[in-house]
């Protein structure tokens, strides 16, 4: 059986196997305690038997007016919980690409999936070019 529920700080010394896989992005304590701080809502972790962290999904909102929108931060299973090509059948598009993203100069996608709010679907129209991380707008 898996719970999910809302992430704790004791997850924090917890969760390192999750993060074990070679392609998943990890960050430093203070990058995960300002999510949990700010945005407790979008920070969840799911458990299987025996209390064992199988995943953890952290966001955020950011924007204003019509660029108000939930950010998935990240989105991390354990490799014995993973499902390959599920992310296929989510609806996300490639917005854009952004340039140097992470560590090792790879480049992160912009991934972005229109929601019922959107009724025209501006929000995901691809640019035409790649950005860089300076070009992004934070809050």
């Amino acid at each position: 059986m898996t719970t999910i529920r809302r992430f704790c700080c004791n997850d924090l010394l917890r969760f390192s196997s999750v993060n074990l896989d070679h392609l998943t992005e990890t960050f430093n304590m203070s990058f995960y305690m300002t999510y949990l701080a700010r945005w407790p809502d979008y920070f969840h972790v799911a458990e299987g038997p025996g209390n064992r962290i199988m995943g953890y999904i952290m966001g955020k909102v950011e924007g204003q007016g019509e660029s108000w929108h939930g950010h998935v931060t990240a989105d991390i299973s354990d490799k014995i919980y993973k499902a390959y090509f599920v992310d296929l059948f989510l609806g996300y598009v490639i917005y854009r690409r952004v340039l140097h993203y992470y560590s090792g100069e790879e480049d992160g996608l912009d991934m972005r999936k229109a929601l019922s709010r959107d009724v025209e679907k501006k929000s995901i129209i691809p640019l035409k070019r790649s950005v860089t991380p300076d070009e992004l707008e934070y809050d």
